[in-house]
């Protein structure tokens, strides 16, 4: 009876081993079937979103060639530019290079997630917010070149846009590309005639008052205009939300002037402060790539910030 008793326990032990080792089997199958599961929905999360993405395109195709146009048009203003300072400097070497180009992504990256990122000021109806977007492309334009800000704007949108689909057929990106050019191509076209502090700042400040006055325009001519028509509502009802805020405002001229302006001379200054904050402690990692982009060691060496 003993050994009949050891014997039906061992084969018992067998069982449960078996049985432990299936549930084992079953446990890590069921982890693999819900980690696939959540990679599965994380695939069908990007390919929604890039299907958006270029639904959005489709639909709004007018817009879109509006906006690549004037990024050509852009881009071409910074290589003739570019080239100039260059030639002015006496400096050699490519406009764009395999390390300028993987430091345009990077900071592009940083500034289509900063994009999402908006916050309200007080002054202005809630459809305006504030962002600090620009920062890593001024950054990127200082220490690489106009060509290499203006790229990082447009990158910027895109990858911005592939995060979160626009709600504007483009023209709300088209008017942030735009504004942020018309502060970043001023600036570093500035800085690198001569690459010092003293015009680091300067281009700072006229590039800030260049965005300040070209983005008070831009919304009252084109974007308050346009954004009016497409969302179906009067233009006086736009106006009357900033009138709730300043009794001052009477007008779509008085609108940018107390809503629009004070927004981008706030977010030009922040920017700034940010950039000649941050770019010293940075300048290491971009001079390091910098001195890979065929630049003598001369005009390294005159780099001010």
């Amino acid at each position: 009876m003993s050994e009949h008793f050891s014997d039906t326990l061992w084969k018992h032990s067998g069982f449960f081993d078996v049985m432990r080792r299936k549930m084992c089997h079953k446990g890590l199958y069921t982890a693999i079937l819900h980690t696939t599961s959540s990679e599965e929905t994380q695939q069908k999360r990007r390919l929604k979103a890039m299907k958006q993405f270029f639904t959005n395109i489709i639909e709004n195709l007018t817009y879109v060639l509006e906006f690549v146009g004037i990024v050509a048009a852009l881009v071409l203003v910074a290589v003739i530019a570019e080239k100039l300072i260059a030639k002015h400097n006496n400096e050699q070497g490519r406009i764009l290079t395999a390390r300028k180009t993987a430091m345009i992504g990077m900071f592009s990256a940083i500034a289509g997630v900063l994009m999402i990122f908006e916050f309200p000021v007080p002054f202005a109806p809630p459809f305006y917010g504030i962002d600090a977007s620009e920062l890593p492309v001024l950054l990127c334009g200082f220490a690489f070149g106009p060509v290499a800000g203006i790229l990082t704007e447009f990158v910027k949108i895109i990858i911005k846009l592939l995060l979160k689909p626009t709600s504007t057929a483009f023209v709300g990106e088209l008017a942030n590309f735009c504004v942020g050019c018309s502060m970043i191509l001023p600036a570093t076209l500035i800085y690198h005639v001569r690459k010092r502090k003293t015009t680091a700042i300067v281009g700072s400040v006229v590039g800030t008052l260049c965005m300040t006055i070209f983005g008070t325009l831009f919304n009252a001519v084109y974007l308050l205009p346009t954004f009016a028509v497409m969302f179906g509502m009067p233009l006086e009802a736009i106006i009357g939300m900033g009138t709730e805020l300043n009794s001052n405002i009477t007008n779509v001229f008085t609108f940018v002037a107390f809503c629009v302006a004070p927004l981008n001379l706030l977010k030009g200054s922040g920017v700034s402060i940010l950039t000649f904050l941050l770019y010293k402690p940075l300048s290491p990692i971009l001079k390091a790539a910098y001195d890979n982009t065929g630049n003598t060691a001369k005009n390294r060496q005159t780099e001010g910030v």
